[in-house]
């Protein structure tokens, strides 16, 4: 393998991250690896403690304006910046979940010099809602319980069928690493939301294979409010259909049948939790709620491409996380 000035380079975008940042920059400082690293964070105008948080720690700090930051753009301007053989992602909300999360990610990244990228398990929080606990177990369950390589065994199967489709270009980047030499010719593109997701699903089209380590494992969950997940699911699906042409209905009526579904799915994993009456009400009155949100919030995204440029802008300033956080 020929290396760089240092193995790896670990990139960390931030933007008020001080509830987190300083348990995961702990975390990653105190990582039980034979590779070399260097930790690089750009950070887009944080109002909190969070660049003196960053200067506790021996990091190389960038800072730019909020106006300059973009997911894939800013991803690139660090890693740039970096000497890594690797470029591992992190984001300021995700706490590598202990001290053998670098070793264990980039030793799976070695097992075949056609990986572009790899990535790790998410788990929950403490205090984490019910629902995302079952949700990331049964999501990343599914990529194995072992280092696992995926590449496109079946071209014919990935015409006809979306789920496959779905499942090698899955990518995460809040916990992630590119191969270098892959990156610089194909760097993340300057998107909205999915760029890794985007950069992933053509890797695999041009005969790149990736990995999946649940042994490099990182804490990261959130407990939205059902104004956030509609929020997060707008933007979730308009980068969906950039990604697959994928819309979550061809109409508004066709939200309902997919929200009961949800919904009953929910109730009957609430019925074998042993937990008081009172809290299964509690959460079911949640799941209505945030069911509702995921299957509307995701249909005005998916149908974004049908709307006028004004009714765009108008949504994009009303729902989107990903516009407030370009023009805070």
């Amino acid at each position: 393998m020929d290396r760089g000035e240092m193995d790896v380079s670990i990139v960390i975008p931030t933007k008020n991250g001080e509830e987190y940042l300083d348990r995961v920059l702990d975390m990653v400082f105190r990582q039980e690896t034979q590779y070399s690293y260097e930790v690089i964070c750009v950070d887009s105008g944080s109002g909190d403690e969070t660049i003196p948080i960053i200067r506790k720690y021996p990091c190389r700090l960038y800072q730019i304006l909020p106006e300059e930051f973009g997911h894939g753009k800013t991803r690139n301007f660090g890693a740039s910046k970096g000497s890594g053989t690797y470029i591992v992602f992190l984001t300021q909300d995700a706490l590598p979940a202990d001290t053998f999360w670098l070793q264990n990610l980039i030793c799976a990244m070695e097992k075949d010099p056609d990986i572009a990228g790899g990535f790790g398990k998410h788990l929950p929080y403490p205090g984490c809602n019910i629902f995302d606990v079952r949700d990331l177990a049964l999501h990343f369950d599914n990529f194995g319980r072992e280092d696992t390589v995926y590449f496109l065994e079946d071209p014919k199967r990935y015409a006809q069928e979306e789920g496959y489709r779905h499942m090698l270009a899955f990518f995460s980047d809040n916990n992630a690493c590119l191969r270098r030499s892959v990156w610089e010719q194909h760097p993340y593109k300057e998107v909205e939301f999915a760029e890794d997701q985007i950069w992933m699903k053509e890797r695999i089209e041009a005969g790149y294979k990736k990995v999946y380590c649940p042994f490099a494992a990182v804490y990261h969950s959130h407990n939205y409010d059902s104004r956030t997940f509609y929020q997060r699911y707008y933007d979730e699906h308009k980068g969906l259909y950039q990604l697959h042409g994928y819309e979550i209905s061809d109409s508004w009526i066709g939200l309902f049948p997919r929200w009961v579904r949800h919904v009953r799915m929910d109730a009957g994993y609430l019925r074998g939790l042993s937990i008081s009456r009172k809290e299964k009400i509690k959460w079911m009155m949640y799941s209505i709620r945030r069911n509702y949100a995921r299957y509307y919030g995701g249909y005005k995204g998916s149908r974004y491409h049908t709307y006028s440029p004004q009714k765009q802008k108008y949504l994009d300033e009303k729902l989107s996380q990903q516009y407030r956080q370009r023009k805070a």
